[in-house]
C-alpha cells in the first residue's frame, strides 16, 4: 500500500470539538466552582476546572498526534497488551475499591476510577474500549485471512475478553453507558469483518438478553427506566431540567456565561449534561452545529472503513466509527429526553480527561489509516498511473 496525505477533515474537527468544549468549560467552570463550594465545603479556585480541562486538552492533542505519526504496523503487535493492560487496571481498582484502599475513587456507590492524586484520575473503562477496537480488528482480520473467522479459534478469545471486559464495567463498575459502547464496539467489528448474519443476530440476541438482564437485575437501573416511562416531573429531575436548558437557549441561546442551569439546577453539568449546557448558551444553532460536526466526523471515519485497502484497517475504523457513534447518538439522545438518563459523557467536549484521550488517540489512528485508502476516481476522470497521482489524496 502506498501512502498519501490524510484525511486532514478528521484533524481539524478534532480540534474544533476540542476547542469548543474548552470554551463551554470556560464559561460554566466558575459556576460549577461556586455550587461545589457551597454545596460540599470544599475550596476550590474560580477556574479550577478550565485549567484542568486545558491540561486535558493538551494530553488529547498529544494522544492524537502520537496516534497518527506512530505506525500501526507496530502498534498493532501491542494490541493485545493494551488490551489486558485495561483488564489488569480494572482488577486493581476492584480489589482497591474492596479493600477500602485511597486509591479506588469512588463517587454515588460506583468505583470507576484509579486516584492519582495530584495528576487526577484515570478512568480504566476507557482503555478497555481502545484495547477492544485494536485486539478485535487485528484477531478477526487474522482470521478471516486463515479461513477461521467462524470456528472456536475466533470466538473463544474474543468472547473470553469481550466478556471480561463487559463483566469489569456493566457488573463491577455498574457502568451500563460504558458497557453499551463496548457492545456497539464489538458488534461493529463483528458486522465489518462479515461474519454470517445468523451467527452476527445471534450475537446480538445474546448482547441484547444481557443487557436486559443486567438492567433488571439492578435496582437503580431499573428505578431509571421506570421513573422514565412515569414521565413524573418530580421524579425526572435530570431530564426536565436538561429540557429546561435546553428549551431556555431558544434559537440562539443565552450567550457564554449566561447559563442559569450551570449554576447548580442541572447535576453533572460539565460532564454527562454538556449537551444541554450547550444548548442554553449557544441556542438551536448551536447544537445543530455541533450535530453537523460530529456528523461530517462520523462520515468521514465511515470513508475510511469503506475504502480502507487492508482488512484489518477497515475493522479498526469500523470499531472506532462504533463507539463514537453510539457514545454521542446515547448521551444527546438522552439530553433530549428520547432514552433513560444513562451516565455517558459526550466525547471531546465533556469535562474529563480519561475519556478525552483515548476518544483523540482512537481519532488519531484513523486519521493515519486515512492515509492508505483507494482513491475515488470520479467521473470522466482520467486514471493516472504516475507516483504522484498515486500519492493524491483519497478524496
Amino acid at each position: 500500500m502506498r501512502k498519501h496525505k490524510s484525511d486532514r477533515v478528521i484533524t481539524i474537527l478534532t480540534l474544533l470539538l476540542l476547542v469548543i468544549g474548552l470554551v463551554v468549560i470556560y464559561a460554566i467552570g466558575p459556576m460549577r466552582v461556586n455550587f461545589m463550594n457551597a454545596a460540599y465545603g470544599s475550596e476550590l479556585e474560580e477556574n479550577y476546572f478550565f485549567v484542568h480541562q486545558l491540561v486535558s486538552v493538551a494530553f488529547s492533542v498529544g494522544a492524537f498526534v502520537v496516534a497518527f505519526k506512530f505506525p500501526y504496523e507496530k502498534l498493532r503487535k501491542f494490541s493485545k497488551v493494551v488490551m489486558i493492560f485495561g483488564l489488569v487496571m480494572c482488577a486493581i481498582l476492584e480489589v482497591a475499591a474492596l479493600a477500602g484502599s485511597g486509591l479506588a475513587k469512588c463517587e454515588l456507590g460506583a468505583c470507576r476510577w484509579i486516584n492519582l492524586g495530584s495528576f487526577g484520575s484515570l478512568q480504566p473503562a476507557e482503555i478497555l474500549k481502545l484495547g477492544l477496537v485494536l485486539y478485535l480488528a487485528q484477531l478477526a482480520a487474522v482470521r478471516k485471512k486463515e479461513g477461521k473467522l467462524e470456528t472456536s479459534d475466533f470466538f473463544v478469545p474474543a468472547g473470553v475478553y469481550s466478556g471480561l471486559a463487559l463483566f469489569f464495567t456493566v457488573i463491577l463498575q455498574k457502568d451500563l453507558g460504558t458497557g453499551v459502547a463496548i457492545m456497539a464496539i464489538i458488534l461493529g467489528i463483528l458486522f465489518m469483518s462479515g461474519i454470517k448474519t445468523r451467527i452476527f443476530m445471534m450475537i446480538l440476541g445474546v448482547i441484547l438478553v444481557g443487557g436486559v438482564l443486567a438492567i433488571i437485575t439492578s435496582p437503580h437501573r431499573m428505578e431509571r427506566i421506570l421513573t422514565y416511562a412515569n414521565g413524573d416531573e418530580a421524579d425526572n429531575y435530570h431530564i426536565e431540567n436538561a429540557l429546561i436548558a435546553i428549551g431556555t437557549g431558544g434559537v440562539t441561546g443565552v450567550g457564554v456565561g449566561n447559563s442559569v442551569q450551570a449554576t447548580g439546577y442541572l447535576p453533572e453539568s460539565i460532564n454527562d449534561s454538556v449537551f444541554a449546557i450547550m444548548g442554553e448558551t449557544f441556542g438551536f444553532i448551536g447544537l445543530m452545529a455541533v450535530v453537523m460536526i460530529f456528523m461530517i466526523l462520523l462520515s468521514r471515519i465511515l470513508g475510511v472503513v469503506e475504502r480502507g485497502e487492508d482488512m484489518e484497517h477497515r475493522l479498526v475504523a469500523a470499531g472506532v466509527f462504533s463507539w463514537v457513534l453510539v457514545q454521542t447518538a446515547v448521551n444527546m439522545m438522552a439530553m433530549t429526553g428520547l432514552i433513560p438518563l444513562t451516565g455517558i459523557t459526550l466525547p471531546l467536549l465533556s469535562y474529563g480527561g480519561t475519556s478525552m484521550m483515548f476518544v483523540a488517540t482512537g481519532l488519531g489512528l484513523i486519521a493515519q489509516l486515512s492515509c492508505y485508502t483507494r482513491r475515488v476516481v470520479k467521473k470522466n476522470e482520467k486514471k493516472s498511473y504516475s507516483s504522484r497521482g498515486v500519492r493524491e489524496a483519497r478524496r
